[in-house]
């Protein structure tokens, strides 16, 4: 790989840096072509750093769907992966497909896409001297750490269920009337569904035959913080109870010190569907206030919904 500009890009893939995504970006272009020439050699030395690094974190802690997801996708440990040659792996068992964006995906649009069968994937990548941290995701948090779980049927399906509570949301937020009761309402909702996602989808752990293991993605892709997450003893970890969850601030910044235990992908999907319900009865329109704050682009994305 050359170290010189492609073109008018830096070939530079890393977050925050890449002027592949500051033009897609100034451009309006949220779904984008993974632009495989422009990963550097320091690049492809980040993800297999990772990558290496987390073999035998997965090995001991992660639960066996991921196990047999990431055997099924055939993912090359010493380079990025292409999305093409993720997809024609993934596709085949449950019909998600990866999907590159340029950056942050409002709400609805991200939901709407699990209801699709496809999951915004971001194309950058950390720096290889700073593999520990990243307050945003990257194609290593994604494809490794999201992407094994959806080989999985079950776990599929839970995230299809959950992209359908948005159309639900949405629906209901279209027949409200007053701007500011509509807003209310949505702000309410869009709290409970992201604080669900957060403890589930990306933080959630799983019992076993072997005990306690993790399928949330932000522990699969944290090489500290899955240790954490199982051994650690002030790590506070329960059954998880809906109506705890959806009134449960986060915070990002800092390991995880309440993690919520589900018994199975039945289970996942079962919550996904208690969660509709309660939408509909109203349970969601006035959880606890604080984090996550849900800000005007997330909002509008639920205003202006195509529900089609």
């Amino acid at each position: 790989m050359k170290s010189s500009a492609v073109g008018s890009f830096s070939v530079s893939m890393t977050t925050n840096e890449s002027l592949f995504i500051k033009e897609a970006k100034g451009a309006g272009r949220l779904f984008i072509e993974q632009p495989y020439q422009l990963y550097s050699e320091q690049n492809h030395d980040a993800w297999r750093k990772l990558y290496a690094r987390m073999l035998p974190r997965w090995d001991r802690y992660a639960n066996e769907h991921f196990l047999k997801g990431i055997h099924s996708l055939c993912l090359d440990p010493d380079r990025i992966p292409r999305l093409e040659d993720v997809n024609r792996f993934l596709q085949p068992l449950t019909g998600f497909q990866t999907k590159a964006v340029s950056g942050y995906v409002p709400s609805f649009v991200f939901f709407d896409c699990l209801r699709r069968r496809a999951f915004p994937t971001t194309v950058t990548i950390r720096r290889s001297d700073k593999l520990d941290y990243l307050p945003e995701p990257d194609i290593f948090h994604d494809v490794a750490g999201h992407v094994p779980m959806h080989t999985d049927k079950n776990f599929a399906e839970a995230l299809v269920r959950f992209g359908e509570c948005a159309h639900t949301a949405a629906e209901i937020a279209a027949g409200i009337r007053g701007p500011d009761t509509r807003a209310h309402y949505l702000t309410s909702v869009i709290r409970a569904m992201a604080r669900f996602f957060w403890f589930t989808i990306e933080f959630g752990l799983m019992r076993g035959s072997d005990g306690l293991r993790v399928y949330g993605s932000g522990l699969l892709s944290s090489y500290g913080e899955i240790a954490h997450a199982i051994e650690a003893p002030e790590v506070q970890r329960y059954p998880i109870q809906l109506e705890w969850a959806i009134n449960q601030g986060f915070e990002i910044n800092h390991y995880q010190p309440l993690l919520f235990i589900v018994d199975s992908f039945d289970h996942l999907f079962s919550l996904v569907d208690q969660l509709e319900d309660w939408m509909k009865a109203g349970k969601l329109s006035n959880v606890a206030p604080g984090e996550p704050e849900v800000n005007e682009q997330d909002l509008e994305s639920f205003l202006h919904a195509e529900l089609s």
